[in-house]
Formats: structure tokens, sequence, C-alpha cells
């Protein structure tokens, strides 16, 4: 899977007036070439295959009434100016989830890595000859793969923001938002509401081919027939020439699945799509990516009763006034997934088992609360998160299945 956090806020990317298709798609491509992941979620960079394979993670074993030391991995250092916010948040996040804890002691210790694989692999090297139990981070993949890789010598698990799925297994576990993870759960909620066959448009390139081998994933086990799909060039005249074979595509069908972030095509399909006769009161948009995020996006004419999936909105906004008023200013967009993974570690601690920070007990069915709500780890090394579905009215957020508080229930 595709490396979906850029190294700059994608969800601080400004969108195009209401203009000319050359504006448009001048402010699209310009956001998409300062892109290199995202949460936003966004997705924009190589695919990445572990460099060797790495038996499953075990883990320590750990004295539960002594301090628990945890190595976090942040991009600080690299020259990328955004990263240094980036890693900041992630470390206000991590000291805020251990204010948090109760009966928990964690011995926290921080590591530049310079968003850089050699360094990555030296830190975590370095934290796991220094007693390190386990790891948090780093957030690119190439990072995380090289850190994971030396951190196995020593069976620690690492958990890592990133959410490039290719990585994912053995010891490393990623805890950033994937494509497989919003599908799911946009299918599930599809097939309850009588929506039986879709149509896929997606860019041509990694990101896009990603998320529309994730949505023919979620399709599949929700006996949900893929009709046809589309793919477009990410240029100006690609997305232009792809609109009448989308059109021919979505008449008759029940859903139209669009792949694409508010900085990538999306500006552009959302204007020329309703123009060309494709309406989303005649067929159902849905969308693969948050569009509520940034906060232009909700004037799309396309995007306008909508689907697409998000995390707990009012646990999202919980941890965004807590942090706000603990550092005062906002938490980067994936600044959270340090408090996933420091309130995770907490609650296997808190149980009091020695085997708290094995892949056994990290991959415990019931989860976690994070900052968007419930969460797990898989066994494959991949998450599941509890996820709201939203439309948009108006211009405005609306919520209309509410995000799951358990993993008993439905709506996964």
């Amino acid at each position: 899977m595709v490396v979906y956090y850029p190294r700059l806020n994608q969800h601080g990317a400004k969108l195009p007036d209401k203009g000319s298709l050359k504006s448009i798609m001048f402010a699209v491509f310009k956001s998409a070439r300062k892109a290199a992941f995202s949460a936003a979620l966004a997705i924009s960079a190589l695919t990445l295959t572990a460099c060797d394979p790495i038996a499953l993670g075990t883990g320590p074993s750990i004295n539960t009434s002594k301090p628990v030391k945890v190595a976090l991995l942040v991009p600080k250092g690299s020259a990328q100016s955004g990263d240094s916010v980036l890693a900041q948040s992630l470390e206000n996040a991590a000291r805020l989830a251990i204010a948090d804890l109760k009966g928990v002691q964690i011995d926290l210790t921080i590591y530049d890595t310079a968003g850089d694989p050699t360094r990555a692999a030296s830190a975590a090297t370095e934290a796991v000859n220094g007693g390190a139990q386990i790891i948090l981070g780093p957030v690119y993949a190439e990072a995380a793969n090289a850190a994971g890789i030396a951190a196995s010598k020593r069976g620690i698990n690492v958990l890592s923001f990133s959410n490039t799925t290719s990585i994912a297994g053995g010891n490393v576990f990623i805890l950033g938002p994937t494509y497989d993870n919003s599908a799911r759960r946009l299918a599930s909620f599809a097939k309850r509401q009588g929506k039986n066959n879709f149509v896929i448009a997606s860019g041509s390139n990694a990101a896009g081919q990603a998320g529309e081998a994730a949505v023919r994933r979620a399709a599949a086990q929700n006996a949900i027939t893929v009709t046809d799909s589309i793919r477009y060039e990410l240029s100006q005249q690609g997305v232009i020439n792809a609109i009448p074979q989308i059109r021919s595509a979505a008449s008759g069908s029940d859903v139209l699945f669009l792949t694409a972030n508010t900085a990538g095509a999306l500006p552009l399909l959302t204007q020329l799509l309703p123009e060309a006769g494709v309406k989303p009161g005649e067929i159902q948009f849905v969308g693969l990516t948050r569009w509520d995020i940034p906060a232009q996006t909700l004037a799309l004419p396309g995007v306008q009763g909508g689907w697409f999936a998000m995390p707990d909105p009012a646990r999202a906004a919980n941890f965004r006034d807590r942090y706000t008023a603990a550092y005062g200013a906002a938490p980067h967009a994936i600044g959270g997934l340090a408090y996933d993974g420091i309130a995770a570690i907490g609650a296997l601690v808190g149980a009091g088992k020695s085997d708290a920070l094995t892949a056994a007990s990290l991959t415990q069915g019931a989860g976690f609360q994070g900052t968007g709500g419930i969460f797990r780890l898989r066994p494959d090394g991949t998450n599941e998160r509890g996820l709201a579905i939203a439309t948009i009215q108006e211009q405005k957020v609306v919520v209309i299945d509410a995000a799951p508080s358990s993993f008993s229930g439905a709506g996964l």
C-alpha cells in the first residue's frame, strides 16, 4: 500500500476558487507536488515491501509494577519544516496520554530520526540497547520498516504511526488510518442501505490503485458487485477525458466510489461530474478519504449528500480541545496516534500481566479507546478502527451512522 502521510500537512491545502478548470487543476496539482502520505489521509508515495521477513513479534516479559520503558521515534531533524511540528505534536500527545494513565508508570525517551531509515534503524538499536520494552513510531514507512528490522533482533515490538500496510507484520504494527478500514466501513454501511453495486473512479497512480484495491476487497466482503472501474491520469486533461467514461459506467449503478482526496483530483471531479449529469441525488457518491478536511471541501458541489468515514467526532473533538488547552495550539492531524499508542500500552500494562507487550496481548480482540474512538491491532500488523459514517448537508458535516463503541456490535 502506498505511503499516506505527506511531509506537509495536507489538511491545510488550499482549495481553488470557483473559477476556471485551469485554476482548479493548478491548485490540485500544486498541492499534490508538495505531498510526499497521510493520514490524510491522503495518500501519495511509493509502495514499500519489507526488506527482510521478520518472525511474528513476541515481545518482552515485563514487571508491571515498575516503569515501562517506551521509546518514541519522531521525524525531528529532517529538511522538511513540517516534520518538526509533527514531531513535537507526537511528543506532546504521548505526554498527555501518560498524564491520563492511572496506576501505570511510563519512562518515555524521545529519539529523533529525521524521517530517515538509516537514522531510524540506529535510533531503534540505541533504544533497545538502552532497555526500551516497546517502540512508538516512526512515522514514515521506510523508517518504520528499518526500525522494525532493527528491533526484531531483540524481540521488541514497534507501533508505527505509518498506515502503509505493506510494512505491517511480524513485530511491526501500524497505527495510521488505512484505506481498507474506511472501505470496509463504507461498504458495510452501503450494503445495509440496499446498495448492491459500485462503480469506482480512481487515479492511475499508486495511491489511486491502492484505493481501488481496498474498495474491491471491501465490496467482495459485503457481497457487492463492482460493475466497472474507471482510471484517470493525474492531469487536468486526464480527469476531463475520464468524465464521459465515468458517466457511462455510473448509469444504473447504486454507488459512485471516489478514491481521490482534496489535495488531488476531488475538486475537479466533484465539479465536472454534476455538470455532466452525474448528480449526487441520482447516484450515491461515496468518498474513500476524509471529505470534512480541509473545511473548504464542504463547499464542493459533488460532495453534498455524499458519504465518507471519519473518527468518532465527539472523541476527536475532546482530544483536540484537551490538547489545545494543554499546549496552546491544535494537534497535528496525526498527532493523536501517539496518544493512542500510549493508551494501548497503558491499558495492557494496567492489567498487571508480564506478557502485556507481546504480540498476543497487543492484538487482543477487545481493542482500546483512542482519540478517535475504539481501535484494535490485528495479527497481520494492520489495525481496525471504529468509524462513523457522515454526510454533508448544506456544507455541514452530519453523522448518519455513529461510530461503534465496541467491537462486538454492528457497523464495522
